[in-house]
């Protein structure tokens, strides 16, 4: 009799308990869920339970990132991920400013650029884009730079074509807004932002030096080797 009740499941139990609070709470993306869920941020203690009753602390655990919704528990860096709302966000301001980039480098005199650029940004998000409301960026830039990229004399050291494209701030900000989403964008989609930039800048004839000096940056923001960039850049030309 005293051997069973030893071993029985409702006495004997011999194990580890995590004690978990909260210490924070956010919104992210649950992979478990497949959507945006909000989170609690939570550690834990670790504790050696017999009988149902801790005794011995065993260190602490934590943090995780645990779904309010289904209750399943991820490392921190799960939180690297975007919700699929500002994805969206970094989505459409990457196509924005990619837009912006191209027609800078290019010129915004001819209507056919203008409308291709315009309807790239609308498609993005941006429904209520302009094509007044693209120059008047693109000359706000130049009151602030001096000088539109590709367009106006650059000091000698800016490289061939008199075009910097290190050297200015649409450059800076192409970085900005493109390196932060290429990891979480397939090939496919990396392609299709560098693409719809080329199809900007062919709008009104082959390319201008200083529009591919844009896309070769844009390809490098993308994390788009240089051979695939110029290849796609090339296969944009060729009418489909």
């Amino acid at each position: 009799m005293h051997a069973q009740g030893r071993h029985s499941p409702d006495r004997c139990v011999l194990g580890v308990r995590t004690v978990w609070r909260t210490v924070g709470d956010g919104e992210f993306f649950c992979p478990g869920c497949g959507g945006d869920r909000n989170y609690h941020r939570r550690t834990g203690r670790r504790r050696l339970v017999v009988l149902g009753v801790p005794l011995l602390p065993r260190g602490p655990v934590g943090p995780v990132v645990e779904c309010t919704a289904c209750g399943e528990r991820y490392g921190m860096d799960i939180l690297d991920h975007p919700t699929t709302t500002r994805f969206s966000a970094m989505l459409r301001d990457a196509v924005h400013t990619v837009a912006l980039a191209v027609l800078a480098a290019g010129g915004t005199e001819a209507p056919t650029v203008r409308r291709a650029a315009v309807g790239a940004v609308r498609a993005a998000g941006f429904a209520d884009c302009s094509e007044e409301q693209l120059v008047t960026l693109i000359e706000a830039l130049a009151a602030d730079t001096g000088r539109l990229p590709g367009r106006y004399p650059a000091p000698a050291a800016a490289g061939r074509d008199g075009f910097d494209p290190c050297g200015t701030a649409l450059a800076i900000e192409l970085h900005e807004a493109l390196e932060p989403l290429a990891p979480h964008l397939a090939p496919a989609g990396r392609e299709s932002i560098l693409l719809q930039g080329a199809r900007i800048a062919l709008a009104d004839g082959p390319y201008r030096p200083a529009e591919r000096e844009v896309l070769a940056t844009v390809g490098r923001a993308l994390m788009i080797c240089p051979e695939d960039t110029d290849r796609l850049l090339t296969a944009a030309r060729t009418p489909s």
